[in-house]
């Protein structure tokens, strides 16, 4: 970290963070040291374009857009931002002199959806800012030669049109699936190794050495101990993607080479031949080119030969049972179906102490972003959705019956709504918990599926509506 930043000798000195917003936008947007002309014609100044002053503005931007949890040093992107003129002019001169050091990574642990924990690494904001300006430069140089089959952490492409092409080779007839994941990738990548691969596009000594530094950066762990890094480029951090797919991008490579159909997001690989023999010998290879030339393991428990159904891939499953068919359905992976019932449940606690309408908000917030991810499902997965429209209005109804505290308070509140006393007392005093009482027939008819639909998101409604040709789209086809 450079001495005198806003971390290390703040002068006390603080300003609106909004008042910095219109001056951040406007040196945004001034030209670069280094266009992609004179990019090309110089690449030996390459530092020049990451420490400009309208590259770090942007960068700054993106970070605060992105929001983020603070680093080791505790700064957030609020306090950033009140100081962007000096900070951005402090992080201009020492990388240009190429004395800035990246700060501490401050590591958090995550659970994963199927189980355990995932370990994140988070740079402070200064780091992040810097990472950020790293990316904006690198990414147009490499991103042209990616292969077109690498799906994560790129512009325009991701879970999705990882899913569609896919499909395309599922219903082309290759329907036998090498299921590859990578063991830890990201603790792993040999870094010498990428930066060697790096140096064969940018030659510009500074640049690599300001890498290096980046991910030579010590780790915090929670416990305050502070280790070193010898390998491995920490999820958290802007550049971090980037860095994984240049590594990633010589097996991409490979696997073109040998003609095969596959499709990579991230350090999840699928490939997909016509028969289990073909995949089982392709496996084999594959495990001797990733241990031996890219120095990775594969993660033996998740990896296989599978038929399509057997293979969850970015939250779906795929369905080819008809053979006789070339169209393959989509539909949600077992682990998403884990995941979206622990949320639902973290969101309708039994305690809910507000009103049940602050709570269907907030499903409703929750279940558009999840529906807008999962809208490629096909007509296969109707069934999943509705039943867990089912399970989110039963939790509903039963947060409802807790709120009513007593049975004859529950009994009254089903009076009131206009249903009929044998019905009420059937739900309110059948001495059992609130759980069933909120699937007994007076409070299904009290709260029906039209009552939920009207006030909140339906998710097999909401998928209806996004797969549904808007009426300008079906009158261009027709014309």
């Amino acid at each position: 970290m450079f001495a005198d930043s806003p971390q290390g000798g703040d002068d006390g000195r603080r300003s609106d963070a909004s008042e910095n917003r219109p001056w951040l936008l406007h040196t945004a947007k001034r030209k670069t040291t280094a266009g992609p002309a004179a990019r090309a014609a110089d690449p030996d100044r390459l530092l020049e374009e990451v420490a400009s002053e309208a590259n770090l503005a942007r960068a700054l931007l993106n970070v605060i857009r992105n929001k983020g949890a603070p680093g080791v040093d505790g700064q957030t992107v609020e306090e950033a931002e009140a100081q962007a003129p000096r900070l951005l002019a402090v992080l201009r001169r020492d990388l240009l002199a190429e004395r800035f050091r990246p700060g501490d990574i401050r590591r958090v642990w995550i659970p994963k959806p199927g189980g355990g924990q995932r370990g994140l690494g988070i740079p402070n904001v200064v780091t992040r800012v810097v990472q950020q300006a790293v990316l904006q430069v690198l990414e147009p140089i490499y991103e042209p030669s990616f292969h077109t089959s690498s799906h994560g952490f790129r512009p325009n492409r991701g879970a999705h049109t990882a899913i569609a092409e896919a499909t395309g080779y599922l219903e082309a007839g290759y329907r036998v699936v090498v299921d590859l994941d990578l063991a830890k990738f990201f603790d792993r990548v040999h870094h010498q190794r990428l930066l060697d691969r790096m140096s064969q596009r940018i030659t510009d000594r500074r640049v690599l050495n300001l890498v290096r530094r980046m991910l030579k950066a010590a780790v915090v762990m929670p416990d305050g101990t502070r280790v070193a890094v010898e390998e491995g480029t920490p999820q958290g951090g802007p550049l971090s993607p980037l860095l994984s797919n240049i590594v990633l991008d010589e097996f991409d490579q490979e696997l073109a080479r040998r003609g095969l159909r596959f499709v990579r997001y991230a350090d999840d690989a699928n490939i997909f031949v016509r028969s289990e023999r073909a995949g089982i010998r392709i496996m084999a290879s594959l495990r001797r080119f990733l241990e031996h030339r890219l120095r990775l393991q594969i993660n033996e428990e998740k990896s296989a030969v599978r038929k399509p159904e057997q293979v969850h891939f970015l939250g779906f499953r795929f369905l080819c049972n008809d053979r006789a068919s070339p169209n393959t359905g989509i539909t949600l992976s077992d682990k998403a179906k884990r995941a979206v019932m622990n949320t639902i449940r973290e969101l309708t606690p039994p305690n809910w102490g507000r009103s049940i309408n602050s709570c269907m908000e907030a499903l409703s917030r929750y279940l558009n972003g999840w529906i807008a991810h999962y809208r490629l499902c096909t007509p296969e997965a109707a069934r999943e959705l509705g039943a867990i429209d089912a399970h989110v209005r039963r939790r509903l109804r039963a947060i409802i019956v807790r709120q009513r505290k007593r049975s004859r308070f529950l009994y009254r509140h089903l009076l009131a709504r206009k249903i009929s006393k044998k019905a009420a007392a059937g739900a309110a005093y059948c001495g059992k918990g609130s759980w069933v009482k909120s699937n007994r027939p007076g409070m299904t008819k009290a709260y029906p599926p039209a009552w939920f639909c009207e006030r909140m998101v339906s998710l097999k409604t909401r998928w209806s509506e996004l797969n549904t040709p808007r009426v300008s789209d079906q009158l261009t086809l027709a014309l």
